[in-house]
């Protein structure tokens, strides 16, 4: 495989997708070396196999708004992967959606999903839809019609989507209802569901969970630990939350978190009852994080603006792609920084990146280290299917199994002659055999 070649390729033939195209040629340069060891992969061409989607399903959506007026959204759904099980990834509602970002996220679910040694394939979907500003009845009414779509295409063995940015409880519920509604069956067909009707204890806390569990163990391999580490966390959605408590719970300090108009920084740090101010704020008021100050007047608010350029000695990408720039890195490695672990997918851009290895400090990318959100997924079709829910005790510590595995598998693949560990081939490399190999056995197709 000449990986420049197939990167060039793909841009001509998908152009204007630069997040897919990023994604594609972080893992291309990593497994190049290994893919070439296997002359059996290029005689069936399987690196473009697996760089495009097995299929993109785009469609349109129309709902009414609290007005009577009707609105008009574009619904994505990339199957990309189903190798080594049902296609499987979230659905994204934000204005930023579009088929690029979908592809890359599909792309990149494919390696998460294999690391995690459950039996799942990579998918995502979503739409430029932003339930922000929107009556609780007008995003009852678009999750609806965007599942009388969406429907036809998915299935407990067939394709399980789940929660994502903009897609909360409150939303897979109600696409949950409407499927039910369309199908008429009661199925396991959406993960992040309601405890009531088949969701999982610990899901909500999974992703910031496994990412806080895949730092820790990061650090074990220096002989270190979180306790008394001063850490950034950005984001102030589902990840960042708990990903700020199990950091608390482990000792750490937090200090700042965000949202998209800037962040706040705490020098007092964020602890227990703060945080539990900042779950109210964002998940019952559903307000900004600004409002934060306003309660702690200790705390500053900067708009507009990323939190890392504040001293700390861990950062945690929480939030969305490309959020953490070649300067941000180099102001934290400035700074002391001694661990970056992403929690959001591809929040860190290729040149960042470079930055953390070259100062050889601790990194791991989104496909490990936040993969601890669709391996509870996976442990909620495995409950779904046997009818059965299992302890929020049972459920953390298969979480913790599987996030240390996966460590495991990223230290086997990704150490260096020189000792350092190199998470970002580590996980693509443990990520694509897995599927290469699922793909020869079952033939071309």
């Amino acid at each position: 495989m000449d990986a420049k070649k197939v990167l060039e390729d793909l841009k001509r033939r998908f152009p204007n997708e630069p997040e897919y195209h990023q994604a594609v040629e972080e893992v291309l340069a990593t497994i190049e070396e290994e893919y070439n060891k296997h002359p059996e992969f290029d005689k069936v061409n399987l690196i473009e196999r697996l760089c495009i989607p097995d299929r993109v399903y785009t469609f349109r959506v129309t709902w009414m708004d609290d007005n009577g007026n009707y609105q008009t959204n574009t619904g994505y759904r990339i199957q990309h992967n189903n190798a080594i099980g049902p296609y499987k990834g979230g659905i994204r509602f934000h204005k930023s959606v579009n088929l690029g970002i979908l592809k890359f996220l599909a792309f990149e679910q494919t390696f998460k999903n294999s690391l995690t040694t459950l039996p799942m394939g990579g998918a995502k979907g979503g739409s430029d839809f932003s339930p922000r500003g929107k009556s609780a009845a007008e995003v009852m009414r678009f999750c609806q019609a965007f599942m009388l779509e969406l429907s036809r295409n998915i299935g407990p063995d067939c394709d399980v989507p789940a929660g994502d940015i903009g897609v909360g409880g409150r939303e897979v519920g109600y696409m949950f209802g409407a499927y039910k509604k369309y199908t008429r069956q009661f199925q396991g067909v959406l993960t992040g569901k309601g405890r009531e009707f088949g969701g999982s204890l610990i899901r909500p806390e999974a992703t910031g969970y496994g990412t806080v569990y895949f730092l820790r163990a990061m650090l074990k391999t220096k002989g270190d630990s979180i306790e008394g580490k001063k850490v950034l966390i950005s984001g102030s959605g589902n990840v960042a939350q708990y990903a700020a408590e199990k950091v608390l719970q482990l000792g750490g300090t937090v200090m700042t978190m965000s949202d998209s108009d800037g962040y706040i920084y705490d020098p007092e740090g964020i602890d227990r009852a703060k945080l539990d101010y900042i779950f109210d704020l964002k998940q019952v008021q559903r307000g900004r994080i600004k409002e934060y100050v306003n309660e702690y007047p200790n705390a500053k608010y900067v708009e507009g603006a990323k939190p890392w350029f504040e001293k700390a000695d861990i950062a945690l990408p929480c939030a969305t792609q490309n959020e953490l720039n070649e300067e941000a890195a180099k102001a934290l490695v400035a700074n002391g920084c001694i661990a970056v672990a992403e929690g959001a997918n591809m929040p860190t851009t290729p040149e960042a990146i470079k930055v953390f290895q070259d100062a050889k400090i601790l990194y791991s990318p989104g496909k490990a280290s936040n993969a601890g959100g669709v391996s509870v997924s996976g442990l909620e079709m495995t409950q779904n299917s046997e009818r059965l829910s299992w302890t929020a005790e049972e459920v953390d510590a298969k979480l913790l199994w599987i996030m240390e595995n996966i460590h495991e598998n990223c230290v086997k693949y990704g150490t260096e002659p020189d000792g350092y560990v190199n998470y970002v081939k580590g996980a693509n490399v443990a990520g694509f055999m897995k599927v290469a190999k699922a793909m020869m056995a079952q033939g071309v197709f």
